[in-house]
């Protein structure tokens, strides 16, 4: 019992130990490169304690998520998402649509960064999202909608057209 309970505190004393510089310069890098960018940051190569570090230290910013991935029998990619830069681009290039009138591809993106753009627009009446491809070409195509989600309800219930 007592062997058990010195090891958990090894353990511990281990994986609470402050960041070397390494790590914080790699993190302040990440912060730097996603502060302006809607492309996620992807990392491969990186120890658990150091995936475990990068996801501590981005737990707290809702501006960031941090997702790992299984890529091999013991090899994992962590992907860091600008999530709120991502909804800001969103809803820019649904209000291009709204504005031209006309359909707005965006580039292609994973499904989770589908998923924040779907989310993000989910609420806008005024524009519709539709994700279209197959495989790495899948992206997002967003079409203005002439009378709003509202009214076609409406004439569904009223059964007009």
């Amino acid at each position: 019992m007592e062997r058990k309970t010195r090891q958990r505190r090894e353990f511990k004393k281990q994986h609470t130990e402050p960041m070397d510089e390494k790590m914080e310069r790699l993190i302040a890098k990440i912060r730097t490169d996603l502060s302006d960018s809607i492309i996620p940051i992807s990392l491969t190569r990186l120890s658990p304690f150091e995936r475990k570090q990068i996801h501590r230290a981005f737990d707290r910013d809702p501006s960031v998520t941090t997702k790992t991935y299984r890529i091999g029998e013991e090899e994992y990619e962590l992907r860091l998402y600008p999530v709120t830069n991502l909804r800001k681009y969103a809803e820019k290039k649904a209000e291009e649509a709204i504005q031209s009138g006309q359909k707005v591809v965006l580039p292609h993106m994973s499904s989770y960064e589908r998923f924040i753009v779907h989310e993000a627009l989910k609420n806008n009446e005024a524009i519709k999202a539709n994700s279209f491809g197959e495989g790495d070409d899948r992206h997002i195509e967003l079409e203005p909608e002439l009378f709003g989600r509202g009214l076609r309800k409406i004439m569904k219930k009223i059964k007009l057209f």
